[in-house]
């Protein structure tokens, strides 16, 4: 039986949390709504990360991975990911674990009706500077985006992968996805999720990436909106090629 769903797992120094991160996934495949296959992403790691995920992938035989030579960032890591996709969904999540594997299938359940379902991260475990960072960030997002979306960062998506090739990726737009996958006439449905503590590894944002470059990326979104490329073809029209 083929895979449907691609889990994209972005790892960037989290040498201290892969394991973990390996006992989730191979505890949730079995369970999965539908079957579903794991591709970490390394990004460039400087410590002892692709070591690790080699000797994962090769006892894991529903893993596999793709390495990076320099770090690139989360922008270019989930296009590698959804370029690299080809079964009909492709999902999303953060290897520092603060949100579960299992909730994918609390997402997958609106999977026929909507190309986006993302998480809403309920009850947050994070500090109180992340979490008033993230507060104004997002209303900065909201003043130039108005998707409606609770959460965008919110590290657990899964998404038509059809639709997700279509997203023009550019650095910090993996932010708005969303707001990308609103621009091609799809349909979005957020769900809330479970929300972790960090147990091992070390955060990559903090208060000055999480205000300035939200900021800078809302302008990017903007030019991309006004030029974005949307069309239907007429179906009762003639001149097939």
């Amino acid at each position: 039986m083929s895979y449907e769903l691609t889990i994209v797992v972005p790892v960037y120094n989290e040498a201290d949390n892969l394991l973990r991160v390996e006992r989730a996934l191979a505890a949730y495949l079995p369970t999965a709504e539908i079957r579903t296959k794991v591709l970490f992403v390394n990004d460039g790691s400087s410590d002892n990360s692709l070591a690790l995920i080699e000797q994962i992938t090769a006892r894991q035989p529903d893993f596999e991975y793709i390495s990076l030579e320099e770090n690139q960032g989360l922008s270019t890591v989930l296009k590698v990911g959804f370029d690299r996709t080809h079964t009909r969904w492709v999902g999303y999540i953060d290897s520092d674990l603060q949100t579960t594997p299992e909730d994918f299938n609390k997402l997958l359940k609106y999977r026929d009706e909507y190309e986006l379902v993302t998480g809403i991260r309920a009850d947050r475990k994070d500090s109180f500077v992340k979490n008033a960072s993230g507060r104004i960030a997002k209303l900065i997002r909201w003043a130039f985006t108005r998707d409606g979306v609770q959460d965008t960062g919110c590290p657990l998506k899964v998404i038509r992968t059809e639709c997700a090739k279509k997203i023009p990726m550019f650095k910090g737009l993996h932010r708005f996805l969303p707001a990308m996958i609103l621009l091609q006439g799809a349909r979005v449905k957020q769900v809330p999720v479970r929300h972790f503590p960090r147990m091992a590894g070390k955060g990559k944002y903090h208060l000055w990436n999480r205000l300035l470059g939200p900021l800078v990326d809302c302008f990017a979104y903007l030019w991309m909106k006004r030029r974005y490329i949307r069309y239907d073809i007429d179906q009762k029209a003639g001149g097939d090629v």
